[in-house]
């Protein structure tokens, strides 16, 4: 397996002294997922839970939706030119009857590990049709769980803690349980691994939860969360206006600048429940 972190010699500066020491960074190595053996797309993202990244990937593309539709996976034998494995390359083998997508799914060149979008052969193929609805899941979340979810994420990020360098997804139940946790370099990666690991475990659609991520909410990490079902999508930074556009048009709940006991709604606000009734209407235009 490829290693999550790496150490560097480094010159660090403070207060005007310099010493040299080791420091510890992320790990960031490209991954070739192929299906049935043909490339699919190339994507970087820190080594570790490659299967769920590679199945993550797959339901968030619209291929599949349940774990019986994987024959296998398997990283690929003899990927270098002196046959040795580097755990870079791997082949994910779809059920007998699963249809293999159509030719314009395959994105054979380099995704970068901050944007999945980018490169898509059409930008009407980031609108992909969600296999379930989200609008009539109702669960309910009371406002202190959603201001202890940050916390709860950070504690749960081992590697983050030894490189500060890796963006996280959680997912959380009503009561504001972390169910899983998973962390890469990507944001939509940490987001794939995380849905890979629901599809592995059969618990797609992941009603009656919410996904938190360490980072901005993007048009992509809520089109994510609507192929796996998911109700609410929380993040610590700022949304895009297509994320708040997807999520009205869809009955996705949207939350952002989630930090402590600080928040935006900024789409389905009924499944968040107040401790008082403070709503203060907005003014209407002078």
């Amino acid at each position: 397996m490829g290693r999550v972190t790496v150490r560097e010699r480094i010159l660090r500066i403070r207060d005007g002294a310099a010493v040299e020491r080791a420091d510890t960074l992320v790990a960031e190595e490209p991954l070739e997922i192929r299906m049935n053996g043909r490339p699919l797309t190339v994507t970087m993202r820190t080594p570790g839970h490659d299967f769920d990244l590679a199945a993550g990937f797959l339901v968030s593309e619209g291929v599949i939706t349940g774990p019986d539709q994987i024959a296998t996976i398997r990283y690929c034998a003899g990927a270098t030119d002196d046959g040795s494995n580097t755990y870079n390359v791997l082949d994910v083998v779809l059920a007998p009857g699963v249809a293999v997508p159509e030719a314009s799914l395959e994105r054979n060149f380099y995704t970068t590990s901050s944007c999945g979008v980018c490169g898509k052969a059409s930008l009407e193929a980031v609108t992909t049709v969600a296999h379930w609805s989200v609008a009539e899941d109702a669960p309910l979340f009371e406002v202190p769980v959603l201001s202890g979810m940050p916390d709860r994420l950070r504690e749960a990020q081992r590697v983050f803690d030894r490189t500060g360098g890796l963006h996280a997804a959680g997912l959380f139940t009503p009561e504001g349980e972390l169910l899983c946790v998973r962390e890469d370099v990507g944001r939509h990666n940490a987001v794939d691994k995380l849905v890979g690991w629901a599809l592995r475990e059969d618990r797609l659609p992941l009603r009656g939860s919410a996904l938190m991520v360490s980072g901005r909410a993007s048009f992509e990490l809520a089109q994510k969360a609507l192929m796996a079902g998911i109700p609410m999508l929380a993040a610590v930074s700022a949304p895009s206006s297509l994320a708040v556009e997807l999520a009205a048009d869809s009955g996705l709940s949207l939350v952002g600048f989630l930090r402590g006991a600080s928040m935006n709604v900024y789409a389905g606000r009924h499944r968040i429940t107040l401790e008082t009734a403070s709503t203060t209407p907005m003014a209407a235009p002078g």
